[in-house]
């Protein structure tokens, strides 16, 4: 298993939104097609076509784990997988 799939499962599992980096979230979301726009420390992630966006914002060098749950949601809403 890669580094990147370990990475997947552990958003999806949903046990480790604690201990998720915010440069491995950003890595995962630019694999799955996601582009970004940066305003101030607001990550703004969107998706072609989708009409929700990602809003993500680093807390020292760890993602906040509400946003983790949030990016799961949306995963599992619009069937994304690796």
């Amino acid at each position: 298993m890669s580094t990147l799939e370990k990475l997947f499962y552990s958003v999806m599992c949903g046990t480790q939104d604690k201990n998720i980096k915010f440069k491995d979230l950003q890595k995962l979301l630019n694999v799955l097609g996601f582009k970004y726009r940066v305003k101030g420390d607001h990550f703004i992630y969107y998706y072609k076509e989708l009409p929700e966006n990602l809003n993500i914002q680093p807390v020292k060098n760890m993602a906040k784990p509400y946003q983790v749950k949030q990016i799961r949601e949306y995963l599992l809403k619009y069937h994304f997988g690796l």
